[in-house]
This record gives C-alpha cells, structure tokens and sequence, in this order.
C-alpha cells in the first residue's frame, strides 16, 4: 500500500463511523480526531487484547490508571524540561517547519525502497532459486546503497551525541534534502524544540502554578512503584501496565492518526533484579512480537529495528516496526532503562525507591524494562492492513475490512430475510440473545446481498440470516465474512458458535 492508500484508509474510516477529523463542522483541528462509533469499539477491543494479555495472563504484572496531571518537578526528575527536545529545521521559501531527524529518516526510507526495488527484480528474475539473504550480502549494488544508509546513521548518531546541531544541517545539506512544499534547500539552523504542552494550576497564573500535560504514561508507573509493590506485596521481577492519554507538542503531526498531538500509550514498566536486563529484554522482545503475529496481519509486515542513538538512561532499545502505507514505522519500543528513572525521582524527592530482597537480604533500586505501544498506531495497523477490494467469481467486487475477528467493532450482523411474516420479531430474539456476549448489529433494510456488502465493509465477522426454516427447524444461517461460506447452525448452538470464533481467547491461546 502507498500514500493513496492511506488517503482510501482515511476516506473509508470517516464513510463508515471509524474516524472523524476532529471539530470538522468548524473547518477541524490540525493532527486532531475523533473516534466514531465502530472507532471506539474497535480502539476499546485493542485495549482489551493487550490489557488481557499484559496484566490477566501474568500474575507478576498489575494495572494501575494514574492522573495525567503530575506535580511538575517529576518532569524535571525525568529529564523532560531540559531534554525532551526534537532537533527543528525551518525551510525559508516554504516557511514549513520540519524535524531534522524526519527528514533524514524519510531519506534514508527512499535508499531502503531502492534496494527492496533490486530484491523484488531478483526475485522475478530467479524464481524459487532466490536467496534473499546471499543476494543482500553480496550485490553490489545493494551493498553500495546500505552502505550509505550506514554512513548516514553513522553521522547523525555522531552529531546528536555531540548534541552538534550545526553537524545536522550539514548533514541534511550533504544529501541534497529538499523542502516537500517548496523543493528548495533554503534551510534554517537546526534547533531544539521542547514538546511538553504547558499550563497554569488554579486561578492565578506564575510559575508557581506551572503543570504539565503528561508526554507519556511511563512517569505515572515510576512515581507510584513503591505504591503498588507494597500494597500489593510484589516481588521482583514484577510489572505495572497503564494505558492512558499523552500529548506532545510535535513540530508537525501528520499521517492521519499515526503521530498527533494528542494520543493514547499502553506501557508496560517491568521491574528487575540488576544484572538480569539482558534476559528480561529479551525474553520481551520475543513475547510482544508473538502477541503481534497472533492477530495475523501477515508476518512480513513485522521487522525489528534497533536504535541507532540510545537514550543516555538506556542499555538496549528497539522497535517492533509494522509495514504502514508509507512503509515500515515505529509500532511499539522496547527498552531496557536501567535504574535512571527511581534513581532521579529519589533525587528528587528525598524518598527511598528501593526494593528490599528477602533473599539476598540486599537493598536497592530495581532496573526496569519498557514496552510502549501507540493505541492509535496500532489502530492504524489493523485498519491498513485490513481494508481491500476484492473481485468475486461472478465478476462483481467488494469492499471488506478484513479486521480480526476477535478484535471486529462488531462481532455479528442478524438480519431477518424479510420485514414480515414474524421474521423480524425471531431476529430480534436472537439478537438479544447474543448482545449479553458480544456487540451485535439488527439489519432489515435492503436486499440481504446488499446488507453483506455493508457488513463486509465495517468489518464485521458473521452475518446471521433469518429465513422462513428457521420457524420450522430453530435453526439459522450464518456466513463468513472471508469465506462468504454459508452455514445451518441451531438457535440452541448459535452463542457457543459466535463466541468460539470471535472471542478474545482465539488470539490469546495462539
């Protein structure tokens, strides 16, 4: 998929009640969106797959909700007034403003699009005798090109460590970078820019009331581990999760809903004995790729990526990227942050953060490992990757979103074949039947092929049609929305059917 098909996701998501540019009766908010009504439900059964999987299925991991406002010198514990910057480059023709390290990424993303170019021409060329491994270790070519990717990442990691903005611009000097408004490299100096939204605390106004708007969940976590490991009497290693609202003031926010302003984290800090990060990270990093997979938006639409320049408190970092329609982006982060973050808020405030060992009869500050997943981004890629047009073998096509089913807004459709002869009033038994389990549609406008095409085009998983028989012999017929196989299935079965194919427990014992 490309840029156009992000523009069909986009299009799609508002005709169907997905997602709505916000506040669009008064010409809408820049990088600001509304959930619809199958938006919230499919956003609320994200949030249900990963919270039952983080939190219900580990007994060592609990959940908490903590307040998105904090007392703001937990923002200078954790380094974000001083650091939490993004290197900013203006274009003076344009007078478009951009983040440098975008820029070269989106550079480095066209080198990266040749070469899959060079592989998917072998591939043609050589058929089932195609390494694709040997042909990227030795084609010149490609090797020319990640060679220079290499360099590239080599440079910047060097100038940000350096904080060597003027290095930056060099950089993006170097590459030929143009400005995509304006196609000049009239560039500005590079410069940092903080992300934190500020605001006042009560009526009067002075930094004595200054707050924040939380820029992520995580300090929540860190400021209330002593909280939970007590009342809850935790012993390491041990996790806390949270899925919450955070807001960044990005330099500029775009791609419908893969960065914004505003935006939802589900994190998880798991805390540690010192010394065993490396197999905690891994032992993470394996476990939160397999909960991707087990939705089955196709497993080459996964790759990991590990970080160029690490954040000073880390000793390992990575993304899961996911296959966007512009291309593999950052999904969810996996981090190894040592002790920075106990140590800073004990500095801070003058509390002990530590962790006594019963074992060990050892005192001190746990290590934490991070999983942080965008709730929005992951929304994004279900929807991308779930939304097509497909030909059928009469010729004629149809719009479906093959969401999966655990995860569909809604789980089925019941439809009576007619408005009469006691039909409609048999679907609607049926349909309360099956609401005390699961979110059910009633649809009894239009001829039953149309009312599939808009079934298939919300996403949703089984259509359950009522007929004439099924006053006769209490049965229905229900059809698939991949297979668009029809099936008899008795009245007394039908909750027990629906619920084996749509329930959250399908994904979770993959």
């Amino acid at each position: 998929m490309s840029e156009d098909g992000l523009k069909k996701i986009i299009s799609h998501a508002k005709e169907y009640g997905f997602v709505f540019p916000s506040s669009e009766i008064y010409d809408g908010l820049s990088a600001a969106y509304d959930y619809g009504q199958l938006g919230s439900e499919l956003k609320n059964n994200i949030k249900q797959y990963w919270w039952t999987a983080m939190v219900r299925m580990n007994e060592n991991i609990v959940g908490i909700d903590a307040a998105i406002f904090m007392h703001p010198t937990t923002w200078k514990a954790s380094g974000h007034v001083d650091a939490f910057n993004d290197p900013l480059i203006d274009n003076k023709d344009s007078k478009k403003r951009y983040r440098a390290d975008v820029l070269i990424e989106e550079h480095i993303a066209k080198i990266e699009a040749k070469i899959n170019k060079d592989v998917t021409k072998a591939k043609k060329r050589f058929g089932d005798d195609f390494d694709e491994a040997q042909f990227r270790s030795t084609n010149p070519q490609v090797l020319r090109r990640q060679g220079d990717i290499d360099g590239i990442n080599a440079r910047f990691k060097a100038a940000m460590d350096a904080e060597d903005l003027a290095a930056v611009k060099t950089l993006i000097e170097d590459l030929g970078i143009t400005c995509p408004v304006s196609g000049s490299k009239n560039w500005t100096d590079v410069r940092q820019f903080n992300l934190m939204f500020k605001t006042e605390l009560g009526a009067v106004s002075g930094d004595s009331g200054v707050v924040y708007l939380r820029p992520e969940t995580a300090q929540g976590i860190f400021v209330n581990y002593l909280n939970v490991q007590k009342s809850g009497r935790m012993k390491l290693p041990f996790g806390i999760a949270q899925i919450g609202k955070a807001f960044r003031n990005e330099i500029i926010a775009r791609q419908f809903i893969f960065r914004m302003r505003e935006f939802e984290q589900m994190e998880m800090q798991f805390f540690i004995k010192p010394g065993t990060q490396e197999e905690w990270y891994n032992h993470w990093k394996e476990a939160r790729i397999k909960w991707h997979k087990a939705l089955g938006l196709g497993e080459e639409n996964y790759r990991f990526h590990d970080h160029v320049k690490l954040a000073h408190y880390a000793d390992a970092a990575c993304d899961i990227e996911f296959n966007f329609p512009m291309g593999f982006k950052e999904l969810e982060g996996i981090h190894s942050r040592t002790d920075f973050d106990l140590k800073q808020h004990e500095e801070f405030s003058n509390k002990k953060l530590r962790y006594f060992d019963p074992e060990t009869q050892e005192s001190y500050v746990p290590y934490v490992l991070e999983t942080s997943i965008g709730l929005d981004r992951m929304f994004l890629a279900v929807l991308s990757s779930a939304l097509r047009e497909e030909t059928l073998e009469d010729g004629s096509t149809r719009t479906v979103m093959s969401i999966p089913f655990a995860l569909a807004p809604v789980k089925a459709a019941v439809l009576p074949l007619i408005k009469k002869d006691g039909l409609p009033e048999k679907a609607r038994e049926i349909l309360a039947q099956l609401q005390l389990h699961h979110n059910v549609q009633y649809d009894e406008k239009d001829a039953i092929g149309r009312r599939y095409r808009r079934q298939d085009a919300i996403g949703t998983p089984l259509c359950i049609t009522v007929d004439h028989d099924t006053l006769e012999d209490h049965a229905v017929t229900v059809r698939n929305r991949d297979t668009m196989k029809q099936e008899r299935i008795a009245i007394a079965d039908l909750t027990a059917y629906v619920d084996g194919l749509v329930s959250m427990a399908s994904l979770l014992q993959a």
